[in-house]
């Protein structure tokens, strides 16, 4: 099946890392999405491609989640994958009361394979996207591969100012002035 036709997936979540400096600027919370159509040659998150792996996301899990995101310190959630926007029910679930506990105050940063031009067309994807800061998007290319890019894998991938984008209709990078 085209990843373009996956919206739903099982809710299922991967790994939750409460504290990370990898995953976004400043120390982040980061959650992991199961279940990704890409298939990304040299993927370094294989087991997270399948739909079912992991445990199936709760409401408490979703709390714990939040709880992460509670202390100062802590600049935002991550949503990575998996692919983020083929979970759209759960990820906008985490978001929508990751927004309600904590507004604009803290940042939300989402992986996707998609990229940025495509998911602001898309009706059902585009909400997700609206709540979300900062996109690194497009597919890992392993032919691409650098190791010391920040905050992605490969040189394709872009680092978008979401709100800027959208509100400016052009694709703005976070490094613009």
């Amino acid at each position: 099946m085209s990843a373009l036709k996956i919206y739903e997936g099982r809710r299922h979540i991967a790994k939750v890392e409460p504290r990370t400096f990898v995953d976004g600027e400043g120390v982040r919370c980061s959650i992991y999405l199961s279940g990704c159509p890409f298939d990304c040659p040299g993927c370094y998150n294989l087991a997270a491609q399948n739909f079912t792996y992991g445990g199936v996301c709760t409401d408490e899990v979703i709390e714990e989640i939040i709880l992460n995101c509670e202390a100062e310190y802590v600049s935002g959630l991550s949503i990575l994958g998996g692919e983020p926007f083929c979970n759209l029910r759960l990820a906008e679930e985490i978001v929508v009361r990751f927004r309600a506990r904590f507004g604009n105050a803290k940042t939300v940063w989402v992986w996707s394979g998609f990229v940025f031009e495509y998911l602001k067309n898309d009706e059902r994807r585009r909400r997700l996207l609206r709540e979300t800061d900062v996109l690194v998007d497009g597919p890992f290319m392993q032919k691409l591969y650098r190791p010391n890019l920040a905050f992605r894998g490969s040189l394709n991938q872009r680092i978008i100012d979401v709100g800027r984008s959208l509100q400016e209709t052009r694709t703005v990078y976070l490094s613009d002035e």
